[in-house]
């Protein structure tokens, strides 16, 4: 049987800033905040694990000066262990990493917790489903990649559907509080796609940031 979520849940929407003017990220935040956002996803990558270099713990401690809304800090970097504390003390509510990219899941699960933090844990596009329930009780979000990982401006990859449906099946059945994000390639079209999947929460950046009126495109994604 496929899962179609109902139309009425609860979707949240977490704008992308990697996709933002970078000269005044501070104000973006709260231009993002104004527009209705739920909360401000921040990509964080080392030029390893992903071929790309972003924001380090000033960048997000000024973002968390200049708005209110929940920091959704994603972090695209080998051993994310050693990153942990410093962007909690920055402002990240929520630490997310990628189960590639640690040979300690549990460890880095647990600091993250003891640090302060909510956990959410990421896998790419080609990661097994295998691996992905195993880690249902100990945190608070799986994001679910819709395309690779380390630019912006990609496609939507639809193949992930059927993980979304997977997962939000699995923590139904569990009855657990688990959020399922996806991030990459999200507007009108596939956003609606992943919602009836079973994710909850839409990460989008070019859609969002390509267009001057914030609000709007916020708000089609709901």
């Amino acid at each position: 049987m496929i899962y179609i979520q109902s139309m009425k849940a609860k979707i949240q929407v977490f704008p992308s800033i990697l996709a933002a003017d970078f000269s005044k990220l501070g104000e973006e935040a709260k231009r993002v905040e104004e527009a209705g956002a739920d909360g401000i996803h921040i990509d964080i990558m080392d030029g390893h694990f992903v071929p790309n270099l972003t924001l380090g713990p000033k960048a997000v401690a000024a973002i968390n000066r200049s708005t209110n809304l929940f920091l959704d800090v994603h972090l695209m970097v080998y051993n994310p262990f050693d990153y942990i504390e410093r962007f909690v003390e920055a402002g990240a509510n929520r630490i997310t990493f990628h189960a590639e990219a640690t040979e300690s899941i549990e460890d880095t699960i647990n600091f993250i917790r003891k640090c302060g933090a909510k956990v959410g844990l990421a896998f790419n596009p080609e990661t097994s489903f295998s691996m992905v329930p195993e880690f249902f009780h100990q945190i608070d979000l799986i994001l679910l990649m819709t395309v690779h990982p380390g630019f912006g401006g990609q496609k939507f990859m639809p193949e992930v559907l059927e993980k979304i449906q997977l997962t939000k099946e699995m923590i139904d059945k569990l009855k657990l509080k688990v959020d399922i994000e996806v991030d990459g390639g999200i507007d009108e079209v596939t956003g609606k796609q992943a919602f009836q999947a079973g994710a909850n929460i839409l990460v989008a950046g070019t859609y969002i940031f390509q267009d001057s009126d914030l609000s709007k495109r916020i708000a089609s994604l709901r």
